[in-house]
């Protein structure tokens, strides 16, 4: 069963310094073989990373996960429009266009865990009535 990682482990796994470093790398090597991500999460991931720890560190850090550390699933248009539809559903919230098209990518594959320290993962909600939750390792 494939497990979700959002773009705040893989930074705190990168970043010593990070409050959530050690449980990170813990979570990171516990579902070692399982581990989901997206072309998205890579995106933001780099960018955190540079702006951070510098470029070296943030290209280091993306060609490890693209090199196995994890299968990255490419958000379509289809998760781009559930995307839309999520921000239209939770107009109280300010969810990132990254966070809703993870959340529709997991969705549409049937992953219902994640690897995050970001508070919205145990925000949003999703199914027919809203109730179901993703279950978040942090």
């Amino acid at each position: 069963m494939s497990v979700f990682v959002d773009t705040s482990a893989w930074y705190a796994a990168a970043d010593r310094g990070d409050v959530h470093h050690h449980r990170a790398v813990e979570l990171l090597s516990e579902f070692s073989g399982d581990l989901l991500t997206s072309d998205h999460v890579l995106v933001e991931t780099w960018f955190l990373a540079a702006n951070r720890l510098g470029v070296d560190v943030a290209e280091t850090l993306v060609t490890t996960i693209r090199s196995g550390n994890a299968r990255v699933e490419t958000a379509t248009i289809a998760d781009l429009e559930v995307a839309a539809q999520i921000h239209d559903a939770f107009t109280d919230q300010e969810f990132s266009i990254v966070d809703r098209t993870s959340w529709s990518i997991m969705q549409r594959l049937g992953v219902h865990e994640a690897i995050s320290f970001d508070q919205d993962y145990w925000i949003y909600r999703f199914g027919r009535d809203r109730r179901q939750a993703f279950s978040v390792h942090a």
